[in-house]
């Protein structure tokens, strides 16, 4: 079974303008992501799906591997889906690439999972939300799962609602999860989605993985011990830089 991770990265953020190529202590975020995906045990292909010839050049001048996609696409899943419909793979990984301390055991186990389960068309992971500032944060997308460790639904608000209960007390009650927005595809289910129009519930609350439940699709959500940290604000980048600096610092001491 042969299998590859694409890491899309887009030039153009508004949050944070050319987001890939922002340096952290001396690498740029894409390189990170890129190199964490790289020790990645069992893997046959790393390479970015970008928009924008400076990123690709920049990935080619160390030592990766990109490919120029269209400029149109309105989502990384659209992105990953044109270079994987060029590559002869059975699972796809979409890996964020904005995420630039991504265990690779973390993206191995999505792998493992997908190989040990041929049932499985999508997957994606979801770890506990322990506290409250994350619950309530719109911008902490939150999944709730059957016992089958199938989605349900996906969220910004925080799901489920502890009715009887202050805001105060609902982690007490309940147990409420974050998604993880890395995502396993076999590969022809990933082409089938990218063919799917925008949904309802999709344009409701932006998150295009409801287009998938809406239209029938299982979505596999595995609890992970592994966190994650998206950079998508100048603040985000400051921490990251903090975070880089500890890590350099730890293993400096050993």
């Amino acid at each position: 079974m042969k299998n590859a991770i694409i890491i899309p990265a887009r030039m153009s953020s508004s949050r944070l303008p050319e987001k890939p190529l922002a340096d952290i202590r001396g690498k740029s975020m894409i390189m990170r992501v890129f190199e964490q995906a790289s020790n990645v045990s069992g893997v046959d292909l790393v390479l970015v799906a970008t928009d924008h010839e400076m990123i690709a050049e920049h990935v080619h001048t160390h030592g990766g591997k990109a490919i120029l996609t269209s400029p149109d696409h309105t989502s990384g899943t659209d992105r990953i889906a044109e270079v994987a419909s060029q590559l002869d793979c059975d699972l796809v990984v979409n890996v964020q690439g904005d995420e630039p301390f991504i265990e690779p055991q973390q993206i191995r186990d999505l792998f493992m999972a997908m190989e040990a389960h041929p049932d499985i068309m999508i997957a994606t992971q979801r770890r506990k939300i322990t506290a409250a500032e994350q619950l309530f944060d719109y911008n902490t997308v939150k999944v709730v799962c059957n016992c089958r460790d199938e989605a349900l639904y996906f969220s910004r608000q925080a799901i489920p609602a502890s009715r009887d209960f202050g805001f105060d007390q609902w982690l007490i009650h309940a147990d409420y999860f974050r998604h993880i927005g890395i995502y396993g595809y076999r590969r022809e289910t990933l082409l089938e989605l990218t063919r799917l129009s925008a949904s309802t519930l999709e344009q409701a609350e932006s998150l295009e993985q409801l287009r998938w439940l809406e239209n029938g699709y299982k979505v596999y959500c595995f609890e992970t011990a592994f966190d994650s940290l998206g950079v998508d604000t100048v603040e985000d980048l400051e921490h990251a830089r903090r975070i880089a600096l500890e890590k350099a610092t730890v293993k400096a001491k050993r």
